[in-house]
């Protein structure tokens, strides 16, 4: 097919066949070619005639249409009255009359060649260099990427199955991401779940034991799928995260119960009997462990404004799944130990250990005081570190494309973009492991119109496939770009953004420009930015007609007219006020234009004629002079105020955190006017939101924490020993961080709120079995040694098992393991810190919080018993020997 033709097939097959599909938002075109009849007129024979371009058009207008007119009875019939006059052929077209001023006429090809032929294109799309005509499907609100991409491949094929020869093919797509990091999550949690069993039962050494708690898995998964159906949640990135996360801490629960029924059975108890006093001693402990984690996560689920709707579905679903863990616990797991549970377990572990353990829980107690100051300045000691922590919004991830934004100097025509595109997208395919290169010409990233700019998508080969890394593939595509001469570009992310990026604003626009220049200047300077740009670094050429008010008045001819004469001619007439012509039921638009060749210099362009009031033709330049000059293609605004973007990829090893300290820390920055502001945009903007909401959603989850635990142990400074724990996991955490390399970005965040929902467990367990010895009469020093000698092993066992669950998403093998696996070795070295230092620091602090809060009860006491001794003697000083009142 011609490029018309195919057009044509696109938008009425194509297009007409996917908009009808249910949860098919909308589709974008881009390098379609549309037909229009051009009427181009001679500029030398409309002067002698009267007539002008904007005339012209105006009566092709007014005769060419269909149109109802009337209704009427005629011969006994009601009929409604239609007005034709639109023409049905060119010829009727060509021989259309004109009417002019001396009140004759003139037909339509005495003045002007009519010709079928397309519009004037101001985009293109290139697949490998070939043309190509692209087309972009959205999804409606609320519809299922997987379940739309697999509709419109549906489609496809069957329209190319009904016209032999069509051929369409995927140049870009983020269902496959989506995919992949589905079936990674789904294999992440396989794993995980799988080590976490095998750590059960290297503890429990009973096969039927750790069957029960291996069942409580999907016994918690699969209700929670269910609710979160319910709620009208969807399989997305942040959801799957949760499921993944929440692995180990599902068989948590379960594993606290099932490992004290086995301890109890071991006592000689029967299984019946095991689970029931087991149950019933660790219940508390169970409840508080998940109502702690369910504390944490809701105000998550509940955080306001566009970070709270990416993480609306994170919260609740690791909340809904706690809760049925819960439920798992407390309800399926002893029942099916009772009746299940038959054989003597032969876990224990060594006396030694347990020994050793003891003594050091006695030691610390006895040295209280130092333990805890040894743990506060572990903790100022991490505070210190973590200054020195790099920071960035999200890690790098390989999501096998290449976007790159292009842009030519000012005044560059479509075929100068056409013909570098076509030279880039050649030099681009021959990159090793580069799949496909897709062009989309007249548009910037952005999504503005410009002739200038075109994007660039680089299909890359899978990674198990490449020789070479994506940063390796990026390095080639920057020497290739840099090696063209009076080319820019810039690398987009895959949320459509640079590594950073800010806005300079100002009620008066001179001022955020020179501001803006100013930056940008010191910014191409420092070598942490790479390719630094504004929305204004260019200046597009312009060609201004200024108009005379006094000529214009003296001929009665206004500035709308000049206007409106300058376009008609050369670009034609608004498109919604174009006349059209019907060829076999479709309705082409008719365009009238003066021959290109009559305005390409600007000399002729003053000679195009203007009809004045008095109906005679004047020269333009009789009106107005004309003026070359430059000036901004595109003007932003933002709260009424100029608006100017500015946006810089990094250097290899600088992150976003340190990108955005280099930029503040700029002269031109930090001497910025007082009428001018600087506000963060794109990933610059979502890291500190994010950061920003994540501390709030922290404290909330804390305070709740606190009262939950409260309420349940009935006493305010019980929670104190509990959440000592949290600090300690921030050891942990940045130790690991700086270990790996990872830098502080949104998934070592949420790492951090997962780790206070689940380091306060061990301290749970701890403390409820301490105060449960001391109310059974033993002193508070021998209850705590005891309750930690029989919560060791319940202890290390869930850790280990929450640990092994978390390996394979901190190995990050997976696509989309980028995302996790900084997320997963926060938490793990959080857990595995804070549980080595809780064991040994929560016991010394619970004796210590116990004996402030005896002390705290004497003294009440001593002040109770003494008001009320003051009472009895001023009542006996009060009364008269005789019962009068004195």
């Amino acid at each position: 097919m011609s490029p018309e033709e195919l057009s044509f097939f696109i938008n009425d097959i194509v297009v007409r066949k996917l908009q009808g599909l249910v949860g098919i938002g909308r589709v974008e075109l881009v390098g379609t070619v549309n037909r229009e009849i051009h009427v181009l007129l001679k500029a030398e024979r409309l002067a002698p005639l009267g007539l002008t371009a904007p005339s012209v058009s105006e009566q092709l207008a007014a005769s060419q249409f269909n149109l109802p007119s009337g209704r009427g009875n005629v011969d006994a019939q009601d009929m409604t009255v239609a007005t034709r006059s639109a023409v049905s052929t060119l010829d009727e077209l060509r021989a259309l009359r004109l009417a002019l001023p001396q009140g004759k006429s003139v037909s339509l090809s005495d003045v002007a060649v009519v010709a079928d032929t397309t519009e004037k294109r101001q985009d293109f799309a290139r697949l490998d260099g070939e043309p190509a005509i692209g087309f972009t499907v959205y999804k409606a609100t609320g519809a299922g990427d997987v379940d739309v991409a697999r509709k419109v491949a549906t489609a496809l094929e069957e329209i190319a199955g009904t016209r032999p020869g069509t051929e369409f093919k995927i140049v870009d797509d983020s269902v496959t991401l989506t995919l992949a990091n589905f079936l990674s999550a789904r294999s992440t949690l396989v794993e995980g779940a799988i080590l976490a069993v095998i750590v059960v039962f290297l503890f429990l050494r009973d096969w039927r034991a750790t069957l029960i708690a291996a069942v409580s898995l999907p016994l918690s998964v699969i209700p929670t799928f269910w609710v979160m159906e319910l709620a009208g949640f969807s399989l997305n990135m942040l959801s799957l995260l949760a499921i993944t996360l929440v692995a180990g801490i599902l068989v948590d629960d379960s594993i606290v119960e099932i490992e004290n029924i086995v301890r109890h059975k071991n006592l000689g108890k029967s299984a019946y009997e095991a689970a029931i006093d087991a149950s019933d001693e660790i219940g508390l402990a169970v409840i508080a462990i998940s109502a702690a984690i369910i504390a944490v996560f809701a105000p998550v689920g509940m955080m306001a404004g566009e970070i709270g709707q990416y993480f609306r579905q994170f919260g609740l679903t690791v909340a809904i799944a706690v809760f049925f863990s819960l439920l798992v616990a407390r309800l399926v797991t002893p029942l099916i130990a009772a009746y299940f549970l038959t054989s003597r377990s032969k876990a224990h572990l060594e006396g030694t250990l347990v020994t050793r353990y003891r003594g050091l829980v006695d030691l610390a107690i006895r040295w209280r005081s130092i333990t805890i100051g040894l743990a506060a300045g572990l903790f100022a000691l991490t505070c210190l570190l973590a200054v020195f922590l790099p920071s960035a919004f999200l890690p790098p991830q390989d999501t096998g494309r290449i976007t790159v934004s292009i842009e030519l100097p000012p005044g560059s025509t479509l075929a100068d973009n056409e013909e570098v595109s076509d030279l880039v997208a050649r030099r681009l395919k021959a990159i090793e492991d580069v799949k496909t290169v897709f062009v989309r010409a007249g548009s910037g990233s952005d999504g503005v119109r410009d002739i200038r700019k075109s994007v660039i998508v680089m299909s890359i080969a899978d990674r198990n496939q490449r020789k070479l890394s994506l940063e390796q593939i990026q390095e080639s595509v920057e020497a290739l770009l840099r090696a063209i001469a009076d080319l820019r570009f810039e690398f987009i992310n895959d949320r459509g953004g640079r590594d950073v990026s800010f806005a300079i604003l100002s009620a008066n626009g001179e001022q955020a420009s020179s501001a803006a220049r100013a930056i940008l200047t010191e910014m191409r300077s420092n070598t942490q930015f790479v390719n630094p740009a504004s929305s204004e670094a260019t200046r597009q050429p312009e060609l201004g007609v200024v108009v005379s008010p006094e000529r214009a008045a003296d001929l009665g001819v206004s500035a709308r007219e000049v206007a409106t004469a300058i376009r008609v001619a050369t670009m034609g007439d608004a498109d919604s006020r174009l006349p059209s012509f019907k060829d076999s039921g479709r309705l082409i638009p008719i365009r009238t234009l003066v021959e290109d060749d009559r305005i390409d210099r600007s000399e002729k362009l003053r000679q195009l004629r203007i009809m004045t009031s008095s109906g005679t033709l004047v020269p333009l330049e009789a009106v107005a002079r004309l003026k070359e000059s430059e000036n901004v293609s595109v003007i932003h605004r933002m709260d009424r105020q100029r608006r100017v973007e500015i946006g810089a990829d990094l250097a290899a090893g600088i992150t976003q955190g340190e990108g955005i300290a280099a930029l503040q820390n700029l002269p031109s920055v930090r001497a910025l006017p007082a009428e001018v502001e600087m506000l963060a945009t794109g990933d610059s903007d979502s890291k500190g939101n994010v950061f920003a909401s994540f501390a709030f959603a922290m404290i909330a989850g804390l305070s709740l924490v606190v009262v939950v635990l409260i309420l349940l142990f009935g006493n305010p400074l019980t929670p104190l020993t509990i959440v000592t724990p949290l600090p300690l996991a921030l050891s942990g955490v940045v130790a690991s961080l700086m270990l790996t390399g990872h830098p502080v970005s949104l998934p070592v965040v949420i790492g951090i709120l997962m780790l206070m929902g689940i380091v306060v467990k061990n301290s749970i367990m701890l403390v409820d079995f301490a105060i449960e010895l001391e109310r059974s009469g033993l002193p508070r020093t021998e209850a705590t040694i005891e309750a930690c000698a029989e919560r060791l092993r319940p202890i290390v066992m869930t850790t280990l098992a929450m640990v092994a669950g978390m390996v394979p998403a901190a190995l990050g093998h997976e696509i989309g393991g980028e995302f996790r696996a900084p997320m997963a070795v926060a938490v793990i070295g959080g857990l595995m810190v804070s549980t080595v230092l809780s064991l040994v620091v929560v016991p010394a602090c619970h004796v210590l919080i116990g004996d402030l809060s005896d002390a705290i009860k004497r003294l009440a006491r001593k002040m109770s018993d003494g008001g009320a001794a003051a009472d009895g003697s001023a009542g006996a000083l009060i009364q008269g020997p005789n019962g009068m009142r004195k």
